[in-house]
């Protein structure tokens, strides 16, 4: 599997602070930026899917409890591991999001970025691994209506200045009649191809990520993923990254849970706890 080059980061998460956040990227900047590079988003493999390492390295989909209501985040700044800051502005995003706005931008990839990609929510919901039923259909609805109504500016110091974007641009799963479409409708901004540039970007494992429960083991299967020799990290700084909110011996009797599943998975050969650091080793 394919990975970022070993760009080793600080284990400790940037977290929010009260300072404002200069913007020093100009319109003119960033039309620039965006005409200098391809239309297509760089290719990867079927069997894998493809994500910036700012956004891996970042609490922006996070592993809250499922069962807690959804905060509205309004220009938060999201903790982050490493240099480089995220700015975020919509409905807080979880692990349920990450999966499938993995699977969109892989069938975005096919298509100059900025015009529309089709496809059936029976098709969608299959590649995600999700049950074929009417309760899949509207939580993919969901996923997608609420990755459309997102602003976030991310800066590290490859891009050298913030750089906004919004998941998706616009999304149609119903006519103007309000009927449901056969196929439905996703578009995805040009300026997304600044952040995907070939040598920052992670490939992971598809049927290892749809395998794995939404949640710390999800959410640190990205992370190391972006690593090709994981450094040891404080346990706090995955809660921070994790978005979590249980207590800290909680979050490390969870983290060892998921370690192991990460283990089991394949992915992990070995982890170990040392006083208040998570070491582990990939597989592969």
């Amino acid at each position: 599997m394919g990975e970022s080059p070993g760009d080793r980061s600080e284990n400790t998460p940037r977290l929010p602070d009260s300072a404002s956040v200069p913007f020093s990227e100009t319109f003119r900047d960033l039309l620039a930026g965006i005409a200098a590079r391809p239309k297509y988003l760089p290719e990867w493999p079927e069997g894998q899917r493809a994500m910036p390492n700012e956004i891996l390295r970042s609490a922006l989909f996070n592993c809250r409890n499922r069962n807690q209501p959804r905060l509205f985040m309004k220009d938060a700044e999201i903790a982050v591991i490493g240099d480089g800051k995220v700015i975020y502005r919509g409905e807080e995003l979880r692990q349920d999001d990450e999966l499938v706005w993995l699977h969109l931008v892989h069938l975005v990839k096919k298509l100059p970025l900025g015009e529309c990609v089709e496809f059936t929510p029976y098709s969608f919901v299959r590649a995600l691994g999700w049950p074929i039923k009417g309760q899949s259909y509207q939580r993919l609805r969901v996923c997608l209506s609420r990755m459309q109504a997102t602003a976030i500016r991310i800066q590290s110091k490859r891009l050298g200045c913030f750089v906004s974007v919004s998941l998706i641009l616009m999304f149609r799963s119903k006519n103007e009649r309000m009927e449901n479409l056969n196929r439905w409708q996703v578009w995805v901004g040009k300026e997304m191809r600044l952040l995907f540039d070939e040598e920052f970007l992670t490939r992971m494992n598809w049927e290892t990520r749809k395998s794995l429960p939404d949640g710390i083991a999800s959410k640190l299967f990205g992370y190391w993923s972006s690593h090709r020799e994981p450094f040891p990290v404080r346990i706090s700084t995955l809660q921070s990254l994790c978005g979590s909110e249980m207590s800290l011996k909680h979050f490390r009797e969870e983290l060892k849970r998921s370690l192991s599943l990460l283990q089991q998975a394949g992915f992990l050969e070995a982890w170990k706890f040392r006083d208040d650091t998570v070491t582990v080793k990939r597989r592969y």
